[in-house]
This record gives structure tokens, C-alpha cells and sequence, in this order.
């Protein structure tokens, strides 16, 4: 395929989904509901056409040498697809955020003024080698009234095919336009630039990957983007502090699960906590297989109990592991834990471990990140575990929407403006 030729293919699929998103914005909840549903039902019933797939795209992985968490995440198994029709059921039973009225009231002239949420439009999402992400974010996309306009990493492609397909064919099957969810044509890189540029035709991109993906959308995207993801979260360990609880929630932060933008990378402790928490701290983290890499004082602390810290560098203060790995430093107060944060991190999560009230709402006023969890570990910050119900993603910008995004996000809104033959004197 040239370069022309491709460029017009992408572009045709978001005109297609264009057009779908027309006929989805008008849209009641029970059409919708029920396409959601037919979606789940067409998971379950061609399950082994969606396996066949998935183990072409395994099988092409392990011959590149591809990590086996990698392949871990690109795998389907039976579980997994139960799973994803689950959420597609369970977005069904979600209240409908499209009509929803955010204020209203009338004005001394007699106007009546309603701001009302309404779809984006097209949403593109751009991400890497999970297959789940494409039925999570078409089921939510199309529960918002937006046509969903798809690009997964090349490794998933026969994956990624396969279950649009299905989609597809049970959306178009409950009577929506089957472009309500469509598949951006090409394995190439030249593929995701062109559906960057698609400005007038997709209304909004969403990156869900890791940082170097989300920085790339970023920065080539003429369409408007919504930054989600990069997660260099914090915990912050106080002056005044619980030490077991500490310790419980450090653990849970690093360790409950790291592949994902809510595990905490680096560990921060107040020079007033170094003789009570960091011993203890320590020989949870190495107990637990965490590798430390830390600063002088972390390193001889370390060595003290009679293991190894490995010396931190500056790209450690950076780094997003999604590994075993968790950067320690050793800070002399509560406003440089914050100025650490503000200088390194990714404006996603921050936890403060504390016993006292004054220290937690210093540290929430001064932290500027999406959520701050005060004695509650990074790992809560989730749109399942908000009460959302789902998420497409945990945005870490402050435009549009900041933190999980549910379905509320999904939307944007209009003014309804109705009168009786008002006129402006």
C-alpha cells in the first residue's frame, strides 16, 4: 500500500465513523443498551474465532523475543473475553449521561437556559498491545453516543480485527450503524500520523499507552487530545506517621500490580521518619522483590539491614518502571516532598502517609496532580474503584477533564436557550 493510498484509507474510515456519530448523537439509552449488549452476547458466541486470532498475534510476538509480561498482556484466553463482555454489560446498566442537564434556570427576561451534555463526536483512541482496550473503549464510546475510531499497536492487529468485526456485525445487527465502531486501516506508523491529522473529522484523540506514546500523540496531533496515562506516582512518607500503615500502603501502592499508570514508582520520607519507618519499609519493599534504588542515605540504610540498594540517578526520579523497581529519597520536609513531585512527576497520583490533619491539607493544597490520596494507596485511583463504574482512561491534563474518565467525561456540553419570541434590545 503507498502512502497516498493509505492516507485515504484512514481518512475514509473517520469519514465513515463521522457519519455514524451523527446517528448516534440523538440517540435514546435503550438502542444503545441493547447494541451494548448484543456486543457481550457476539463476544461469548464467537469466542474461538476471537482465540484464533489472538494466537497468531502471540505466536508472531514470541518469535520476536517480545517480554512474557508483554505477551501476558496481549493474550486473550476464555476468562478474558468473559470478562470483556461483562463490561460491556455492565456499561449497559450505567445511566446515561447524554441529556443530562448540568444547570439550567431562567433568566429576569423570561429565557430559559439549559446546558445539556451532549457525544464528542468521533473519538479516536490510539494505544498499545491490549486487546481488552478495544471492546472496553468501543462499549463506552458507543454507551456516550460517540462513534469509536480505533488504533492498536500493530502487535494485536489480527486481535484487533478480529473483535471489531464482532462488534461490528452485533452493532449492526441491533439496528446502529455498523461504523459506530471502526478499526483505523494499517499496521504502520504512517497510519497513526494520518489519523492525527484527520482535524474536522475526528473530534478527539485518546492515548493509552505509556509515555513515549502518549508524548508522541501529544505533540504530532492537530487534533485535539486528551493526555491520559503517564503515572510517576507518589508516596509520600511523613514526619508524624503510623508506621504498619505506611509500610500496608507502600506495598499496595508497588506491588498489587505494576504494569499500570497507578503503582507507585518512588518513595518519599521525611528525614523525621528515616529512624522509625525506613528499616521497616526497606524489609517489606526487598522482602516483597522490590528493587530499591536510592539516594546516599536510602543506599547505607540498606546496607545496614544487610541488603543491596542500587545507587538512584537522576532518571530514576523520572522513571515510570511498570516493574519491580521503585525509586527512595529521603527529604527534609513536607515542601520538599512537594517540590520533589512538582519537578518529577506526572501529575497523576500522590499519596501522604500522616497522623496529622495540618500535614495532609498542606500537602493536598500544595500537590497540583490528578488525584491525592491522603492514607490510601496510589492503586484507588481508577474509575471502577471511584464509583464510575468504567473508565476510557485516567487523564492527567487539566482541559476537559482531569482524573478517571467515566462517562460523564466522554461528553461534552451545549446550551439550550428557549424563549417566546425574545428578541435582543
Amino acid at each position: 500500500m503507498t502512502a497516498v493510498d493509505e492516507r485515504t484509507d484512514v481518512l475514509e474510515a473517520a469519514r465513515r465513523a463521522k457519519e455514524a456519530s451523527v446517528a448516534l448523537a440523538p440517540l435514546a439509552r435503550a438502542p444503545k443498551d441493547a447494541a451494548l449488549h448484543a456486543m457481550a452476547d457476539a463476544l461469548e458466541a464467537r469466542l474461538d474465532e476471537i482465540l484464533a486470532a489472538n494466537a497468531d498475534d502471540v505466536a508472531r510476538a514470541q518469535a520476536n523475543g517480545t517480554p512474557a509480561n508483554l505477551v501476558d498482556r496481549l493474550t486473550l484466553t476464555a476468562s478474558r473475553v468473559a470478562d470483556m463482555a461483562a463490561g460491556l454489560r455492565a456499561a449497559a446498566a450505567l445511566p446515561d449521561p447524554v441529556g443530562e442537564v448540568v444547570r439550567g434556570y431562567t433568566l429576569p427576561n423570561g429565557l430559559e437556559v439549559r446546558q445539556v451534555r451532549v457525544p464528542l463526536g468521533v473519538v479516536g483512541i490510539i494505544y498499545e498491545a491490549r486487546p481488552n482496550v478495544t471492546v472496553d473503549a468501543a462499549g463506552l464510546c458507543l454507551k456516550s453516543g460517540n462513534a469509536a475510531l480505533l488504533r492498536g499497536s500493530s502487535s494485536a492487529y489480527a486481535s484487533n480485527t478480529a473483535l471489531v468485526a464482532v462488534l461490528r456485525d452485533a452493532v449492526e445487527a441491533s439496528g446502529l450503524p455498523a461504523d459506530s465502531v471502526v478499526l483505523v486501516p494499517g499496521e504502520s506508523r504512517e497510519s497513526v500520523k494520518h489519523l492525527m491529522r484527520a482535524r474536522g473529522l475526528v473530534d478527539v484523540l485518546i492515548p493509552r499507552g505509556g509515555a513515549d506514546l502518549i508524548r508522541s500523540v501529544v505533540e504530532e496531533s492537530t487534533v485535539p487530545v486528551i493526555e491520559t496515562g503517564a503515572g510517576n506516582c507518589h508516596v509520600y512518607v511523613d514526619a508524624e506517621t503510623d508506621v504498619a500503615m505506611a509500610v500496608s500502603i507502600l506495598l499496595n501502592s508497588k506491588t498489587q500490580r505494576t504494569s499500570v499508570c497507578n503503582a507507585a514508582e518512588t518513595l518519599l520520607v521525611h528525614r523525621d521518619a528515616v529512624e522509625a519507618f525506613l528499616p521497616a519499609g526497606i524489609t517489606a519493599m526487598t522482602g516483597a522483590g522490590v528493587t530499591l534504588h536510592g539516594d546516599e542515605a536510602v543506599v547505607a540504610a540498606a546496607a545496614e539491614l544487610g541488603v543491596e540498594a542500587v545507587p538512584a540517578t537522576e532518571d530514576d526520579w523520572y522513571a515510570e518502571y511498570y516493574s519491580l523497581d521503585i525509586a527512595v529519597r529521603v527529604v527534609d520536609s513536607l515542601d520538599d516532598a512537594v517540590d520533589h513531585i512538582r519537578r518529577y512527576g506526572s501529575s497523576h497520583t500522590e499519596a501522604i502517609v500522616t497522623t496529622s490533619q495540618a500535614a495532609a491539607k498542606r500537602f493536598v493544597a500544595r500537590v497540583d496532580s490528578a488525584a491525592v490520596m491522603v492514607n490510601a494507596s496510589t492503586r484507588f485511583t481508577d474509575g471502577g474503584e471511584f464509583g464510575f463504574g468504567a473508565e476510557i482512561g485516567i487523564s492527567t491534563q487539566k482541559l476537559h477533564a482531569r482524573g478517571p474518565m467515566g462517562l460523564p467525561e466522554m461528553t461534552s456540553t451545549k446550551y439550550v436557550v428557549v424563549g417566546e419570541g425574545h428578541v435582543r434590545a
